[in-house]
């Protein structure tokens, strides 16, 4: 079977080419197609662990198998900036730890930075506020543990929304290095589903930032969280707020 493979920004420059064509074997899955493109393209080859899939403009899991006419895009994290502001703003399907933070943290800081802040946002065990329309059905599993929960994402919008909170911190707070990796799918209780990294000169502008890229995060972005149960599960959360809070403290002067 013929399938097409899209490059985009480093992996694009890398290869030297936007496009590549690969004859595969039925049954083969993104990954093969992954090294078929770095077999020819060895450049691309230790940028994997930080690349992201989509077959047929749906973002996709590495073992996702491909059909005949398939068209797999190869997507690299987002960010912008130059070596004085770097973004960081993904969205993951593959399971992170604690660790993230660490990983984050190195590819961020610089000599400059006089603080780091970084947060973790772990799954719970206690349910939350049921989405409108979900009351009765969280009723009926009152009183019970969530096993754990379930991430599902507009990819599109919520990495163009990322981008928009990021500006807005750099513009309020003066930090432009940050990160902001979420994860889709299923995440069982007590593992990470949000990592944030804000690096700054002073340890005020950092804080602020760090909690402001939480709290826009959960009221704006259009990810959206079910509570699983042993037998249903719970869609939780409001309606997004379609812009950004005016509650924030404005950006802080130096030696603060």
């Amino acid at each position: 079977m013929r399938v097409r493979v899209r490059l985009f920004a480093i992996q694009r420059e890398l290869a030297g080419t936007r496009e590549v064509s690969l004859d595969l074997t039925e049954g083969a899955t993104i990954d093969d197609a992954w090294r078929a493109v770095a077999e020819r393209h060895p450049a691309i080859g230790p940028g994997r662990a930080y690349v992201r899939f989509a077959r047929n403009a749906d973002y996709a899991a590495a073992d996702t198998r491909l059909a005949d006419g398939d068209e797999v895009a190869f997507i690299p994290p987002v960010s912008g900036g130059d070596a004085g502001r770097t973004r960081i703003l993904e969205l993951r399907e593959a399971a992170f730890d604690p660790g993230i933070l660490d990983d984050l943290v190195r590819r961020l800081a610089v000599p400059a930075d006089g603080a780091v802040v970084a947060f973790l946002g772990m799954t719970r065990s206690s349910p939350g506020t049921p989405a409108p329309g979900q009351e009765d059905e969280a009723a009926r599993h009152a009183g019970r543990v969530v096993e754990a929960l379930e991430y599902e994402a507009h990819p599109t919008m919520t990495l163009g929304l990322l981008g928009e909170i990021a500006d807005e911190i750099e513009a309020r707070f003066g930090v432009d290095r940050l990160a902001i990796v979420h994860r889709l799918g299923e995440v069982p209780l007590g593992q990470p589903s949000i990592a944030i990294v804000a690096c700054a000169t002073h340890r005020g502008a950092a804080f602020d930032a760090a909690r402001y890229a939480i709290d826009e995060t959960k009221a704006r972005a259009p990810i959206w969280k079910a509570e699983r149960f042993a037998d249903g599960k719970v869609w939780i959360g409001e309606p997004a707020r379609e812009g950004p809070t005016r509650e924030a403290p404005a950006r802080r002067e130096p030696g603060t």
